[in-house]
């Protein structure tokens, strides 16, 4: 049976379009499925408007439509990417459940933590999932040990996280990463990776809001010398400084 997206009994008008080509501006016939054409001139065109729909994952996709375009497979990659985590967010939401204050605090830390992410660099995946699942150890700590600590919740932490990550098919040199970041979130080394800086820095951000540390300019240039590395850490937690009294 023919896929019945590409059988062009199915199709509709627009489904066979023309396209100007960008080496030469003539005009070039596409039909929808076609992944490129070569216009007269020579210049080779991807199709502007194919969606490659199940064709991103089916494992017949080169019998139906021809290898995919590069540009196609880091799109599909950076998708896959997203996916995950939105995948991870939700399971942390779903492992705290009701504890909303966790939850919340979590989505907060992940929230500063792609801002830095966004000019700083760093690895996507690694920093965001740690993020999300940072404190995931809390309700083990509370069940298992009768003094909430620091300690503790990085003790608990990354054995919850490597089961939502591996359930969830997260590369294994990533959850290695993730967990290593998660067992120690409160404690860095003497050499830490930008990965680690950012959770570190995103949560610090919270932190100081949540604890009302804002309040205290003395104490919160203190910590900002402390926790911070980044140039867009160091911006975010300077602007969380009190406004100067008016005179």
């Amino acid at each position: 049976m023919k896929c019945p997206g590409q059988d062009m009994r199915f199709w509709k008008p627009g489904d066979i379009f023309d396209t100007r080509c960008p080496k030469c501006g003539k005009r070039v016939e596409f039909f929808k499925d076609e992944v490129r054409r070569k216009c007269r001139c020579g210049h080779e065109i991807v199709n502007p408007k194919l969606d490659f729909g199940c064709a991103q994952w089916c494992p017949h996709a080169d019998q139906c439509v021809g290898p995919l375009p590069e540009s196609v497979k880091e799109k599909q990659k950076a998708e896959q990417k997203d996916l995950l985590r939105e995948r991870i967010s939700m399971e942390m939401k779903k492992y705290f459940g009701t504890d909303f204050k966790r939850v919340n605090h979590a989505l907060k830390v992940a929230k500063y933590a792609e801002q830095i992410l966004k000019m700083e660099g760093g690895h996507p995946l690694v920093a965001m999932g740690a993020a999300y699942l940072h404190d995931i150890g809390i309700h083990q700590e509370e069940k298992k040990h009768e003094s909430p600590s620091t300690h503790f919740h990085e003790m608990e932490g990354p054995a919850v996280a490597k089961e939502i990550l591996e359930r969830l098919n997260v590369p294994k040199e990533t959850v290695e990463e993730i967990c290593d970041i998660i067992g120690h979130h409160h404690h860095p080394r003497e050499e830490e990776t930008l990965n680690f800086q950012i959770l570190y820095e995103a949560d610090g951000l919270v932190n100081i809001e949540e604890e009302g540390i804002s309040k205290d300019p003395k104490r919160l240039e203190a910590l900002i010398k402390k926790v911070f590395r980044t140039v867009t850490g160091k911006q975010l937690a300077q602007n969380l400084f009190p406004n100067p009294p008016r005179s």
